[in-house]
């Protein structure tokens, strides 16, 4: 299993980095992204943390920890600025927190997103034609979300990956040690919103592809 998006108590999950690792070890995980919330108040005080403590975790444990960041209810004026800083920081794996339905994001985060340099658009809810399009020009990932509330809209976003050949990744946003899935529980939710066998290889293949990229 490959996790791309995850929480440690740097912001708002209960596990501190290393014991969020090492329950993703033994639930099988292989490589796994700690994304913690940021946005311009935090920004420069979580992300080399965050980068120190991936670099330690990798040296000893059988996963690939990888540092990140979740943009979080930024203003969509002021993502693509710090998707830049993020990256400048050491933040590899870019995610910004889209339209979920559960929440009330800001309406053009989505949009904002996938015109900026960040890797994935995590939970995007009710996204559109549009954003799809321009996340599939931009190689941006559309997450398939495996967490409650975020994962409702999962067959809408599947269908319009399909219609632009948008890349999916299947995520957890994990923000405690029960929220981690298995693969076959990761094949289950996304047969549950509706992917075929070759498209749910074709998406674990993309987090491959993205582990591989900033490795």
């Amino acid at each position: 299993m490959i996790d791309l998006h995850t929480h440690s108590i740097f912001s708002d999950g209960e596990l501190i980095p290393t014991e969020l690792a090492r329950m993703a070890e033994v639930n099988g995980y292989r490589a796994i992204a700690i994304t913690d919330h940021i946005d311009h108040s935090n920004i420069d005080f979580i992300i080399p943390r965050i980068v120190k403590v991936c670099k330690k975790i990798s040296s000893v444990f059988s996963l690939k920890a990888i540092p990140g960041v979740e943009l979080t209810h930024v203003h969509p004026d002021h993502i693509s600025e710090l998707s830049k800083e993020a990256r400048s920081l050491g933040a590899k794996i870019i995610v910004v927190h889209g339209e979920t339905i559960a929440e009330p994001v800001k309406p053009g985060t989505n949009l904002a997103a996938v015109q900026s340099p960040i890797d994935i658009l995590a939970h995007p809810g009710l996204v559109s034609e549009e954003e799809s399009r321009i996340a599939a020009e931009n190689s941006i990932f559309l997450e398939i979300s495996a967490r409650k509330g975020h994962s409702l809209t999962n067959g809408h976003v599947l269908r319009q990956a399909r219609k632009f050949n948008v890349g999916l990744v299947l995520n957890t946003d994990s923000h405690s040690s029960d929220d981690l899935v298995d693969r076959q529980m990761a094949r289950k939710i996304a047969a549950g919103a509706g992917m075929t066998d070759e498209e749910i290889e074709t998406m674990f293949n993309n987090s491959e592809y993205l582990v591989k990229k900033y490795s």
